[in-house]
């Protein structure tokens, strides 16, 4: 069976620039790293290759540079890697990519068969958490978020137990394989590659699918099947706290002070 880990390659910086007439990200000069959350799911992936005996898979959408990030997920003990890069895939919102990754997770279910798909909980560009659960959407794979530990695969009931993390609180839920997780970086701690490892990568391929190979409808990938544009993205301006009165031990002094600094700033109407 086939544990699939997704894994995007990301800007290494928060000075990223978009261009204004596509609002697509201009990666010229930009040093680019794995997505630091999906390096977990990596991880992760390994550990159950590790405990239950998975293959695994790594996969990534993007630019043909992106074969480096993949050669690390092989130098780490990943079996098997493929890059999902074709000019019409460019510009995707998380709709777009999540349908292109969800038809490579179906050609690969062709040849054996997918237990887990293992996401990052979000990617530190885009944070917004939707790759994952809308390839398990497409799929219709049980959905399992903010997992910080895989408790327990029984390969003959095809289920799976996990520890989600959540305000204040930790669940536990045990789904129907196949699942789509997505871990939360709490989960594990990644670990390094070995010389051997490293040197097996530098020989071993990486399947590049272009469109020609996938055969998707122009219109669904890519800008064109992307509802969502970015006009700007730029990093949040902190301006230094204000601290008002004495709430130890003058506390309601305090509250009354700051309701009247509310009001003259017009932030809060009486």
């Amino acid at each position: 069976m086939l544990v699939i880990a997704c894994v995007k390659q990301v800007p290494d910086t928060t000075q990223v620039k978009i261009d204004p007439e596509t609002g697509t990200l201009i990666r010229e000069g930009v040093p680019f790293i794995a997505n630091p959350f999906d390096t977990h799911a990596l991880e992760e992936s390994l550990r159950l290759k590790d405990k239950y005996g998975f293959r695994a898979a790594v996969i990534s959408m993007g630019p043909p540079n992106t074969v480096v990030t993949l050669r690390k997920a092989l130098a780490l003990g990943a079996d098997q890697a493929v890059l999902l890069s074709d000019r019409v895939f460019s510009g995707a919102d998380t709709l777009a990519t999540s349908f292109v990754l969800a038809e490579a997770i179906k050609r690969l279910a062709q040849e054996e068969e997918v237990a887990m798909v293992i996401c990052g909980k979000q990617t530190i560009d885009g944070d917004t958490a939707q790759v994952g659960p809308g390839i398990a959407t497409r799929l219709k794979y049980s959905q399992l978020t903010l997992v910080d530990q895989i408790q327990n695969v029984d390969l003959t009931a095809k289920k799976v137990k996990v520890r989600r993390k959540l305000e204040g609180r930790h669940e536990i839920v045990e789904a129907p394989l196949p699942a789509m997780i997505a871990v939360v970086r709490e989960i594990n701690r990644p670990r390094y590659p070995t010389v051997p490892m490293r040197l097996k990568s530098e020989i071993t391929d990486v399947l590049i699918w272009d469109n020609k190979v996938m055969k998707l409808p122009e219109e669904l990938v890519g800008l064109k099947g992307s509802p969502t544009w970015v006009r700007k993205i730029f990093s949040p301006q902190r301006t230094k706290g204000q601290i008002l009165g004495d709430g130890v031990n003058k506390p309601k002094e305090a509250a009354h002070l700051l309701i009247d600094t509310l009001i003259q700033k017009d932030i809060l109407a009486l």
